[in-house]
């Protein structure tokens, strides 16, 4: 965190961890140009006491307080702004901007916009430093001390900036941000492919960042003793030749220093040919992780949301990596999707374990399944759906499926708890599930576990993992005689 300056530009946003730096601040300081030098960063992390919050903005005093907000930080935020409009009302406030993804999409008449005077919408590398720029250019009679003012929203045409003329952020980080936290990089912005339920379908143009420079500043990170890189790419193996280089550029990295580091890609799943497979393998292990949207291996209901879909390649794909790679595979699944019920659910997700468990010694230290719920990201074309499929979901972010016609609640609210219980006891490898399930499907008997450990404990959280893990021993005990 940098020192706050009186008068000047505060951003600040709730990260979901303490190990979770935010690049899009960085970004912004760093292209404010002249106006850097008058601007701070403070970061708060989502289960922070709300008083650890409000203190230091206030002593602050800046004229510009900036937000970065998400689905995840939507309500923690709008709880901080009630909070700081309580002092406000006696004393100077500042003129409250909010940016980031979940703001850019929401209607004027939501709630948080109450407690803003403009917002940014899309990217706000330019933007942000243009409003900055006109406010403190501005005589300062106009701004008052109320929150009543109509908020204004910058950036409506959602114009994207030109990545190569912006400045990197990277340098930005803290010694105590690159040996401690996760390290967000981006190589390029932006997804080919227009799935309705996610974001990246409004830019279906990737853009890259310079090479050369990318590589330069990855190479002071790593220098500066950076443990673990977090690609932000939506899909990193689009350009296979590029994808090569940089891994390749890791690889050289991780046999000349001697601690050892990690790196994570999102990578889509059809796309891995031999020599990307060649590259990947040489990782040795525990240096590369790889996240793969499968997100549903039902070809009919793939189709409907606009995803691209060859389930045979896809898992084939995934089997390869297991046989030949070292790599850790974070695959994930979206239960609740249109016309997808919990038989179809149930048999991708059986298909996607056969293909990462082929070759399971360790209890699954080396694949995670991550089942996550469908979420009605504002803006997301899936909304088209609604009517045709009984789609209702909670209005409160993060706008989670409640449920369709496919899938009544009873069953969205069974999976949400084999959900909780597959991360505790499968993806955090409290035991080796397949030892006691074996080749068989696994979907119905992890389902009847998850069930009975939700009858037994009354919750799928806050358990003694001593107990939980008495507790499945003695499921399969009962379930094998």
């Amino acid at each position: 965190m940098s020192e706050p300056a009186h008068g000047g530009i505060l951003l600040a946003a709730i990260n979901a961890k303490w190990i979770h730096p935010s690049l899009a601040l960085r970004l912004l300081k760093t292209n404010l140009g002249p106006l850097e030098k008058d601007c701070a960063i403070i970061e708060f992390a989502l289960r922070q006491p709300l008083r650890e919050k409000t203190n230091p903005i206030l002593a602050a005093q800046p004229r510009i307080f900036g937000l970065s907000v998400s689905i995840w930080n939507h309500t923690a935020t709008l709880e901080l702004l009630k909070e700081l409009h309580q002092t406000w009302e006696t004393e100077q406030r500042p003129l409250v901007v909010l940016g980031g993804p979940e703001v850019s999409y929401l209607p004027p008449e939501a709630e948080i916009f109450r407690y803003a005077d403009y917002c940014i919408v899309g990217e706000g590398e330019i933007a942000f430093r243009e409003l900055c720029e006109t406010i403190f250019n501005y005589e300062d009679s106009h701004i008052e001390k109320n929150s009543g003012v109509k908020t204004i929203f910058v950036n409506r045409e959602f114009q994207q900036v030109n990545v190569t003329a912006i400045k990197s952020a990277y340098h930005l980080y803290t010694d105590e941000d690159v040996r401690k936290k996760l390290v967000y990089v981006e190589a390029s912005r932006g997804c080919p492919f227009g799935c309705e339920f996610c974001l990246s379908a409004q830019s279906n143009k990737v853009r890259e960042f310079p090479l050369e420079p990318f590589l330069a500043e990855m190479d002071d990170l790593i220098r500066r003793g950076a443990k673990t890189f977090k690609f932000l790419d939506r899909s990193f193996n689009l350009n296979i030749e590029r994808a090569r280089q940089i891994m390749e550029f890791f690889l050289n990295k991780i046999e000349e220093r001697a601690e050892p580091f990690v790196v994570h890609f999102e990578m889509i799943s059809s796309r891995f040919p031999p020599e990307l497979i060649e590259t990947i393998a040489r990782f040795p292990p525990g240096t590369l992780r790889l996240e793969i949207g499968i997100q549903t291996l039902n070809p009919d209901v793939a189709a409907r949301i606009g995803r691209p879909s060859e389930p045979e390649r896809e898992l084939a794909a995934i089997t390869l990596l297991r046989e030949k790679t070292h790599a850790i595979i974070h695959a994930d699944l979206i239960a609740g999707l249109p016309g997808e019920d919990m038989a179809s659910f149930g048999r991708g997700f059986d298909l996607l374990w056969a293909a990462l468990s082929s070759l399971f010694t360790d209890g699954g230290s080396f694949t995670e399944i991550q089942l996550g719920i469908l979420k009605l990201l504002p803006g997301t074309a899936i909304v088209r759906h609604n009517a045709a499929y009984g789609m209702c979901y909670n209005s409160l972010p993060p706008y989670e499926v409640m449920e369709t016609a496919a899938m009544p609640a009873g069953d969205l609210d069974r999976l949400k708890n084999f959900a909780r219980f597959w991360e505790l006891i499968v993806n955090r490898g409290l035991i080796n599930i397949r030892q006691h399930c074996g080749n068989s499907p696994v979907f119905n008997q992890f389902m009847t576990l998850a069930d009975s450990l939700l009858a037994r404990f009354g919750r799928n959280w806050g358990i003694d993992k001593k107990e939980l893990h008495e507790a499945v021993a003695a499921f399969f005990a009962l379930t094998s005689t």
